[in-house]
């Protein structure tokens, strides 16, 4: 049972990374330094007490929310995709700057405690 909630979060993420629609950066190749003039990428971090125990009805639902702002803001914000932990999602988006990040978390009534600028990923390739 664990694993099927875990499979369909993953699955309800990858489909949401298609919400908006601007040019879908490939998750897997994207990288900060390989974004256009004027596009950064972040991570924000949002505490929501038992995210974990989300249902997938109500992670579509923050999901539709989230892409419905995102289409009202316009192309220069993007949604990557998301990380649901026990108490806390953290979110990759690709925007110009922070203020248009915290924009978009006002206008979606979600919380985002904490928004930092990546400078670079590191992964097992990296020891290489």
């Amino acid at each position: 049972m664990k694993i099927s909630k875990v499979l369909l979060i993953f699955i309800i993420a990858l489909l949401v990374i298609n919400c908006t629609t601007n040019e879908k950066p490939s998750s897997a190749m994207l990288r900060p330094e390989a974004l256009k003039e004027n596009q950064h990428m972040y991570v924000i971090e949002r505490e929501i007490p038992n995210a974990g125990k989300l249902t997938a009805e109500e992670l579509k639902a923050i999901s539709q929310t989230s892409c419905g702002v995102l289409e009202k803001m316009g192309s220069e914000i993007q949604w990557v995709h998301s990380y649901v932990t026990k108490d806390k999602i953290y979110c990759v988006y690709l925007a110009p700057n922070e203020e248009m990040v915290r924009e978009h978390a006002k206008q979606g009534g979600f919380p985002a405690n904490s928004v930092s600028e990546v400078a670079t990923i590191i992964d097992p390739k990296t020891a290489e």
